[in-house]
């Protein structure tokens, strides 16, 4: 067996380097990206506490809020609770005095009952004399035969005066 070698020719050079060495340029102009990033993200950094402390302030304030409309709301309903017990009784109390004064009502509504039939008119005062029936004729009766003449001119289709 024999090991065959291949010679290195100008059509197959040598591979590149994969990775470069930096210039010290370039590392100070990466060094100095760096730092102007890290700044950025300081001021960022700065602002966003800022605005969490405004944030917390704002949720300690609407926390102090709420709790104060959870104290009227109690209230609110413990004043609903003690309107309604007195509203209940003095349902009660109505329903009560309406048993005690339905006798009293009937005995007045009887005392007070209407007894003429309904279909009898008094007539006893003037106001309330009845009229005398109208004379009601069909109108051919009142004025006499109609005669249509239909736009005519000619003195014959006219009725006689």
């Amino acid at each position: 067996m024999s090991i065959t070698l291949i010679p290195r020719s100008k059509s197959n050079p040598k591979p590149p380097r994969k990775h470069r060495l930096a210039t010290r340029m370039e590392l100070k102009r990466q060094l100095r990206d760096q730092q102007e990033q890290t700044s950025q993200a300081f001021g960022q950094l700065i602002g966003a506490g800022d605005t969490i402390a405004a944030l917390e302030e704002r949720l300690g304030d609407e926390r102090a809020g709420r709790a104060g409309a959870e104290r009227v709301a109690r209230c609110l309903a413990a004043d609903l609770d003690e309107r309604t017990g007195e509203r209940d009784q003095a349902r009660a109390e109505v329903a009560a005095l309406r048993a005690r004064l339905a006798p009293f009502l009937a005995a007045e509504a009887n005392a007070n009952a209407v007894t003429v039939p309904a279909a009898i008119r008094d007539i006893g005062r003037f106001e309330d004399q009845a009229t005398e029936p109208i004379n009601v004729r069909p109108l051919w009766e009142a004025i006499g035969p109609v005669v249509c003449t239909e736009g005519s001119t000619d003195p014959a289709h006219l009725p006689a005066a």
